[in-house]
C-alpha cells in the first residue's frame, strides 16, 4: 500500500529539477502540441500563427509560475502495491501511514441515546453541525476539535443546515423549522413551511428551500423574510432533495421513481425524468453540476449526464445516502457499510475505490465529505464518525471563496460582499450561461397582397359554410338564413378591410386632433 499525501520536502532543488518541473507544469496549460507551420505557403498567415503560438507559450509559462505559489499543495491519493486492491485497505493501515495532524481527523463519537445523526459542513469545512433525531444539536469546530454549542430542543429533529455562514443554522423540527444562532438562541419559527422533512440552502440566492410531509416545496428569502415561492409538487411525500451547486435548481426524488427539478419562479417542474422503476432513496450532484447520482429501491445506483439526460453508468447496490466530494469521489451508504467510488481514469467510469464498515448494528443515516480535507463524515444511529479518504478534498483553498482560517473581520466583510452579490430568484435556470445574452428580435414578415386575398377568401368560405340551427316561428326562412350568412361574410371581411383602410394617408377631410388642425389650415392657406 502507498498513501501519497502532500509533498513538503525541505531538500533544496537544483536548477535542472526546477526547470523540469516548470516544463511539466507548462505542458499542462498548453493547448496541445503546436501546429506545424513550415508547410504553410502563405507567409503572412505563417507569421500571424507564429506570434499566436508564442503568446500561448507565454501564458502557459505564466500560469505554471503562478501555480507554484498559489497552489503549493498536491492532492493525495491511494495507490495499491502490485495487484493489491485499494478497497481492501483498512482505516487502521491508513492512520499508521499518514502524519499526526491527519490521523487526528479519524475518530468516532458515540452518543447512543440521541441518534441517528445527520451532519452538515460549512463551505470552508471548518465547522460542522450534527443533529440527532431525538433533539440533540451540536456545533463543532473541526479545526480545534471542540464543541462550540450543544442544545437539546426536546423534540424530533429531521434535518439541519447552515445558512450563509456558521453563525446561523436552520433545524427541521417536529412541527416547524426553526432558525438558531451559534449561541443556541432561537431567532425564528417558520410556521408557513409546516412539518419539514428536508432542508437546503441556496448560498448565492440566500434562499432556504424546504419540502414538507405533504410534498410542498417552499422557498424563503432569509435576508428579507419574504416567502418567495410555495409550490405543490403533486408527487407525494418525500425526504430526498438536493440543490445543484452549478445552477441553483432544486431536485426532488419521489416514490414513483421520478426526479423533478424546480425553480422558485415556476409552478411546473423544469424537468421531470423517470430514473428508477421504484422509489428514489438518495440523490447527489457532482460539484461541476453536470453529473447526478441517484439510488433506487431496486438496488441500482445510476450516474446521469444532465446535459443530455442520459445514464452514463449503472452500479449495483442498495443505498440510503449519496454524496460527491470536491474531487468527484462518490460515497454511498447502506446499513452499516460505506463504499466510495472513484473516477480514477477520468473517463466518467466509476469503480470501487474504498470501503469501510462501521461497528456492527450501527445504521448509517448520512454520509458527507468535508470540504478541503480528505475526510468523510458519517452520521449513524449511535453518533457520528470521521474516516480518511485520500484524494477526496481540494488541497488548495481560495480565501475569497471559502477560507477555513478566516477571522471575524474577514467574515463580516465576506457577508457584506455576498449580500451585495446576491442573485435574484429569476436567475435560477437549467443553463445559467444564458444569463446576460439577448434574444434577437424577430422581424415579422409582411404578408403579400396574394396572401391577404387568400386569407380573406378562406375566411369568407368558412363564414358561408356555417351550419345554421333550425328555429321555429318563421326564424328559419330561407331569406333570414341568407341574411345571416351575408352578415357573417361581412363580419369575416371586416378585419381585412380595416387593415387596408388603415394604410391610407389621412386626407384633409380626416378628423384630426385640435392641436393639429392649425397646421392643416396653414397648408390650405399657403396653397
Amino acid at each position: 500500500m502507498v498513501v501519497k499525501v502532500d509533498n513538503t520536502e525541505s531538500i533544496p532543488a537544483t536548477d535542472e529539477v526546477i526547470s523540469e518541473e516548470m516544463d511539466m507544469k507548462k505542458k499542462k496549460y498548453l493547448r496541445g502540441e503546436g501546429a506545424n507551420l513550415k508547410d504553410l505557403k502563405d507567409k503572412k498567415l505563417q507569421g500571424q500563427l507564429v506570434v499566436q503560438e508564442e503568446l500561448f507559450g507565454k501564458s502557459a509559462a505564466a500560469a505554471a509560475k503562478a501555480e507554484k505559489w498559489l497552489m503549493p499543495s498536491e492532492g493525495g491519493y491511494l495507490e495499491g502495491d502490485g495487484i493489491e486492491k485499494t478497497w481492501r485497505i483498512k482505516q487502521d493501515a491508513i492512520a499508521s501511514e499518514v502524519d499526526i495532524l491527519s490521523s487526528r481527523k479519524q475518530f468516532d463519537i458515540v452518543l447512543p441515546d440521541f441518534g441517528p445523526y445527520t451532519l452538515e459542513f460549512t463551505p470552508s469545512g471548518r465547522y460542522m453541525a450534527a443533529a440527532g433525531r431525538k433533539g440533540h444539536i451540536a456545533i463543532v469546530d473541526m479545526k480545534n476539535m471542540s464543541a462550540i454549542k450543544e442544545l437539546q430542543v426536546r423534540e424530533t429533529v429531521r434535518d439541519v443546515v447552515f445558512l450563509h455562514n456558521e453563525l446561523f443554522f436552520a433545524a427541521a423540527q417536529k412541527k416547524y423549522p426553526y432558525i438558531y444562532n451559534r449561541e443556541g438562541t432561537e431567532l425564528h419559527c417558520m410556521k408557513e413551511h409546516g412539518a419539514v422533512l428536508k432542508l437546503q440552502f441556496l448560498r448565492n440566492h440566500f434562499l432556504l428551500a424546504s419540502i414538507n410531509k405533504f410534498g410542498q416545496l417552499h422557498y424563503q428569502d432569509v435576508t428579507t423574510g419574504q416567502m418567495v415561492a410555495n409550490v405543490r409538487t403533486g408527487l407525494g411525500r418525500t425526504d430526498v432533495m438536493q440543490v445543484n451547486p452549478f445552477n441553483g435548481v432544486v431536485a426532488v426524488g419521489h416514490s414513483g421513481g421520478t426526479v423533478s427539478m424546480w425553480k422558485p419562479t415556476s409552478a411546473a417542474p423544469l424537468v421531470k425524468m423517470l430514473c428508477h422503476p421504484g422509489p428514489v432513496t438518495a440523490l447527489a450532484f457532482h460539484p461541476n453540476g453536470h453529473l447526478m447520482a441517484t439510488a433506487g429501491m431496486e438496488r441500482k445506483i445510476k450516474i446521469w449526464d444532465l446535459r443530455k439526460f442520459e445514464v452514463l453508468q449503472t452500479l449495483t447496490g442498495h443505498c440510503k445516502s449519496l454524496d460527491f466530494s470536491q474531487k468527484g469521489l462518490l460515497a454511498t451508504a447502506t446499513g452499516s457499510f460505506v463504499q466510495v467510488y472513484g473516477d480514477l481514469s477520468g473517463s466518467q467510469n466509476y469503480s470501487r475505490y474504498m470501503t469501510h464498515s462501521v461497528a456492527k448494528g450501527y445504521q448509517v443515516k448520512k454520509v458527507t465529505f468535508r470540504p478541503y480535507e480528505d475526510v468523510l463524515g458519517i452520521g449513524h444511529s449511535m453518533g457520528w464518525s470521521s474516516i480518511l479518504i485520500p484524494g477526496s478534498g481540494e488541497p488548495n483553498f481560495d480565501s475569497w471563496v471559502a477560507n477555513p482560517f478566516e477571522t471575524s473581520k474577514q467574515r463580516r466583510e465576506k457577508e457584506i460582499r455576498s449580500l451585495l452579490d446576491k442573485l435574484p430568484p429569476e436567475t435560477i435556470m437549467l443553463d445559467p450561461t444564458k444569463i446576460g445574452s439577448v434574444r434577437p428580435e424577430r422581424k415579422k414578415e409582411k404578408p403579400s397582397k396574394e396572401d391577404r386575398e387568400a386569407e380573406m377568401e378562406a375566411a369568407i368560405e368558412e363564414a358561408k359554410n356555417i351550419h345554421m340551427k333550425k328555429k321555429t316561428k318563421g326564424r328559419s326562412k330561407p331569406s333570414k338564413i341568407a341574411k345571416k350568412k351575408q352578415e357573417a361574410v361581412e363580419k369575416a371581411k371586416k378585419p381585412f378591410l380595416e387593415q387596408h383602410t388603415n394604410k391610407r394617408k389621412p386626407t384633409e377631410e380626416t378628423q384630426l386632433p385640435k392641436s393639429l388642425e392649425r397646421f392643416v389650415r396653414k397648408k390650405a392657406a399657403a396653397a
